[in-house]
């Protein structure tokens, strides 16, 4: 019976995902694979053109915007981790609604300054939004009245470089990787009360290495393949699946690798996704079998342009991808052959999105978008848009509104 729920709900959610297009309500939208058939955004602006609205942003944070009708919702931090916030917008006007500090923490641990205290990615529904700063705390707010329904902060975890794992929900069931320098671990909790429901350590073996070998910053994947419901979650070392009632571990794959932040990718049976630095592979794996399925069920793998830091996306046959230095390109699904590749300069950390058949990938430091073709065939550039300040956020998109996050504002790009 167990499977059966989980089955029928994930069910109802891809079939609702494709016949309406969803609220961006979590980190990669209403899919979770950065993918939106919105109507109504441009192809370019600047400062000047093009620009609904644009709101300062205190503090530093690199979360992702969320929306749920018309409040979006991110998080934002003072740069030595002691104020731990979450913000709301108004959709239409970009003004700020709710700016609430959650947590206070005394003696925040290290954060290096290419990461910030506020980057993982929330997680909003109807009547509730819920936070994460990694180890620092993970709360649950009344989306109304901004009130903390709960919260937590004795989730332990040396991140050594900072938190970065996004919310990840399906059901009543909120899932948080938690992959340090000291402990490394998977915690599901009750989203309505925030209790503790499993937790589940990697037991990777790391030949002995330790700090930024054993990091990783990947948000869990929930699928479920010939009648099995899965919860997938990239680590150092390892990506593993665990049964999402218990947190029993189903099977692994041991590619070596350490700070992945991609979220996996699920279609026609096949998981896709990356091992992070170090080894820089992108890999389809059958989600079947269970122990270690490395010899068995790695149907290819590449490491040409492979990013560790921005996510990628799978449209029809082909992924497309921009890797940390600027180089674009496209790699058939069936055998991971790549299509096409070109430079486009710069670098990146935030991931790129789909709208329609565009592509919108925005740089680390020049403030540059670039919008391409999702054309298998070839690389068309589409446009290049600058704005004032550079991306590290990932952006969100809902009819008529593409939303960014430079480091110092939100912007509201509308025709």
């Amino acid at each position: 019976m167990k499977h059966a729920f989980w089955l029928m709900l994930l069910s109802g959610l891809s079939a609702t995902g494709w016949t309406t297009e969803p609220e961006w309500n979590q980190f990669r939208g209403g899919r979770g694979d950065g993918t939106s058939q919105a109507t109504g955004i441009p192809t370019t602006w600047s400062e000047t053109d093009h620009v609904a609205w644009k709101t300062p942003i205190w503090g530093k944070g690199w979360s992702s915007p969320v929306i749920w009708k018309q409040q979006i919702w991110l998080t934002t931090a003072t740069l030595d981790g002691r104020r731990l916030a979450v913000m709301c917008l108004d959709r239409k006007t970009g003004k700020i609604l709710h700016d609430k500090t959650v947590f206070a923490p005394k003696n925040p641990q290290y954060s290096h300054p290419f990461n910030s205290y506020a980057s993982p990615t929330p997680w909003v529904e109807e009547g509730r939004v819920y936070i994460h700063f990694g180890s620092l705390g993970t709360a649950c707010l009344d989306t109304r009245s901004c009130d903390v329904i709960w919260k937590r902060d004795d989730l332990p975890c040396d991140h050594f470089r900072g938190p970065a794992s996004s919310v990840s929900i399906a059901g009543n069931t909120l899932f948080l990787p938690f992959d340090g320098s000291d402990l490394q671990y998977v915690a599901a909790l009750d989203k309505r009360t925030g209790k503790t429901i499993w937790r589940t350590d990697r037991n990777v073996d790391f030949g002995g290495k330790g700090g930024a070998y054993r990091k990783a910053f990947s948000t869990a994947r929930i699928i479920t393949h010939e009648g099995r419901t899965q919860v997938v979650v990239p680590a150092a070392m390892a990506t593993m699946s665990y049964d999402p009632g218990n947190g029993r571990e189903l099977w692994r794959v041991t590619h070596g690798g350490a700070n992945v932040s991609c979220p996996p990718l699920f279609q026609g049976g096949v998981l896709y996704f990356n091992s992070g630095d170090v080894t820089n592979r992108l890999m389809a794996v059958h989600p079947g079998g269970r122990g270690d399925v490395t010899k068995t069920h790695i149907k290819w793998s590449t490491m040409r342009g492979v990013p560790s830091r921005p996510s990628v996306l799978l449209i029809g046959q082909s992924i497309y991808m921009v890797n940390n230095t600027g180089v674009a390109s496209c790699v058939n699904i069936t055998n991971g052959k790549t299509r096409w590749t070109t430079r486009l300069g710069g670098k990146f950390c935030a991931s790129p999105i789909l709208i329609g058949k565009r592509i919108f990938c925005f740089e680390e430091e020049r403030g540059i978008c670039h919008v391409f073709a999702a054309d298998p065939q070839q690389y068309r550039q589409l446009a290049t848009n600058t704005l004032a300040n550079s991306f590290m956020a990932s952006p969100a998109v809902t009819d008529g509104l593409l939303i960014l996050r430079s480091r110092k504002h939100l912007y509201g790009i509308a025709n």
